[in-house]
């Protein structure tokens, strides 16, 4: 450990960058009840509504390609930095968009900045930490960043019923100013410039290239994005869960969004219990196991009850999201293990393969399932089979390759 993670203790450390990790998925979450006053005021539909995220994740996925390697070559604070800025004035741009083409101009612009804390802050905790010690420190994270896909909605909910959803947009350039703030003041450079590759743009496509030629590293990637689309098939059909399906109101979302979160929190509690406990790959298959099981009986539960109670359906969904965390930090750390001298690039190419499932599940695959909840359920059991097949794939490339030396 260096004398800058002496300075700054664990959890000040994990505090911060699990509050810059909150910034992306609190830009999805938060206006997510304002949904329906958004399609009126701009007299659009609700599936044009839906493409507010997909304008949103797609520069989120690009930008994670480039913002890792940046990291490597510049250091981590100054892209952090940079990253928080550009989203401040972003949501400045949301809260007064006179038309729905220029809402969708600046939230393309959000996407570009909002994932940088999400993905260099995974390869601030690998420059600091080792083994175990990442693995807990990456849980604690999680599990402080957890808590913003649960208040995100409630707080934007109060805010429309208030003040109307530009104030939802107007919250978050709040949050961004704030975070610039924090970043600036108390997060320490951790890749000093000895330890920087040169930046060039040819040398990080090669990079790149390498990362996304690694059979194992790409389909564990995929794997772990599809475990996590297992849970966002419910997220990205929120609106239609809690307004149109459980017939809840605008300051409700905290009945999907609660459940969800507590099953991220106790996956990751969970597996900062079992690290240096359990095998990455025991854990990993106990993760996937758990995903498979609470999308199964989900099915299960809308295909034999007509109105299967509340209670019940959000128990399978806090398995789902149990399943889908726990089988994420050692997903990562093995990922990142592979290019030991290029995890930026590495953490980069992770974010963007997890991003585009993710921007897929939200643009597409939510709104056409979003139907019912049957068709939900079934989504969400095809991605967790699917994970469960490329992740034991994945475990069969690294077994013939240690086999041939």
């Amino acid at each position: 450990m260096t004398a800058d993670s002496r300075a700054h203790p664990r959890w000040k450390l994990a505090a911060l960058l699990a509050v810059l990790a909150m910034v992306s998925p609190f830009s999805i979450d938060t206006f997510f009840p304002s949904f329906h006053a958004i399609a009126e005021d701009f007299s659009i539909g609700k599936w044009a509504v839906q493409q507010t995220l997909t304008a949103y994740m797609l520069p989120l996925s690009i930008m994670s390609l480039v913002q890792g390697p940046l990291s490597d070559g510049m250091g981590r604070r100054p892209v952090i930095l940079a990253g928080m800025i550009i989203y401040t004035v972003a949501s400045i741009g949301c809260t007064v968009a006179p038309t729905f083409g220029v809402l969708l101009l600046f939230r393309a612009l959000q996407g570009t900045s909002a994932g940088v804390g999400m993905i260099v802050g995974r390869a601030v905790i690998r420059d600091l930490f080792e083994g175990a010690q990442a693995q807990r420190l990456l849980s604690l994270v999680t599990m402080i960043f957890a808590f913003a896909p649960t208040v995100a909605p409630v707080i934007g909910g109060w805010i429309h019923v208030t003040v109307g959803w530009r104030g939802v947009f107007g919250f978050m350039v709040l949050v961004g100013a704030s975070l610039t703030v924090f970043t600036y003041t108390l997060l320490p450079e951790t890749h000093p410039p000895d330890r920087r590759p040169r930046l060039h743009v040819v040398d990080l496509a090669k990079t790149a290239w390498s990362i996304v030629r690694h059979k194992e590293f790409v389909l564990l990637a995929t794997a772990m994005g599809a475990n996590f689309a297992a849970m966002m098939s419910f997220i990205g059909a929120a609106p239609a869960v809690v307004l149109d399906h459980w017939h809840l109101s605008e300051t409700q979302f905290a009945c999907l969004f609660m459940p969800v979160i507590g099953g991220v929190v106790t996956g990751a509690w969970l597996s900062g219990r079992m690290a240096g406990r359990v095998s990455h790959a025991g854990q990993s298959q106990l993760g996937f196991s758990l995903a498979l099981t609470g999308s199964g009986l989900m099915i299960l539960l809308q295909v034999l009850l007509t109105e299967p109670p509340l209670l019940l359906q959000q128990a399978m969904l806090t398995l789902i999201a149990v399943g889908a965390q726990l089988a994420g930090p050692t997903l990562n750390l093995r990922m990142l293990d592979l290019f030991p001298r290029a995890r930026g690039s590495a953490a980069s190419v992770q974010s963007c393969v997890s991003i585009a499932i993710a921007a897929f599940v939200f643009g597409v695959l939510a709104p056409v399932l979003s139907g019912s909840m049957l068709n939900l359920a079934i989504g969400s059991f095809c991605s967790a089979l699917t994970a469960l097949g490329l992740w034991r794939l994945a475990q069969w490339v690294l077994a013939r390759s240690h086999a041939l030396g």
